[in-house]
């Protein structure tokens, strides 16, 4: 597990509500997951440096806002669930469980978010998403 302020930030833009170094104690890490699970966020507090100045500053908005709001229309409702949940890091199967659809059902919305927005996996779709706030 990487230290870097840029390897934090980075995982922090794809989505991730924790990052913890290997010297976690054991107590520590299983109060990370709870919280992390709660919704909350957890960060060692080094890293949770790195965190709060990369997004501290008060971020402007993706220039072209309404450009945002324009690739969103592209998309169905149930795209756009489908899309912030894999964005959050849900597995197909997790989505397929939070929705009440079957894994192809899944696999089939996300490769029409894939092809309107004009990405290639979910990698790129996390880090859309980030840059975009919509996770």
């Amino acid at each position: 597990v990487s230290e870097a302020a840029e390897d934090v930030v980075e995982v922090v833009r794809a989505g991730a509500r924790g990052y913890v170094t290997k010297t976690i104690e054991p107590a520590a890490l299983a109060d990370a997951i709870r919280r992390v699970a709660a919704g909350d966020a957890a960060f060692s507090p080094r890293l949770a440096g790195f965190v709060l100045d990369a997004f501290g500053a008060a971020q402007a908005a993706p220039e072209g806002g309404g450009e945002v709001e324009d690739e969103l229309d592209r998309l169905s409702e149930r795209e756009i669930e489908v899309m912030r949940l894999i964005a959050r890091g849900y597995t197909y199967r997790e989505v397929a469980g939070e929705l009440f659809i079957s894994v192809k059902t899944v696999e089939t919305h996300m490769s029409a978010v894939l092809r309107k927005l004009q990405l290639s996996n979910r990698r790129e779709l996390a880090r859309w998403a980030a840059a975009r706030r919509i996770v």
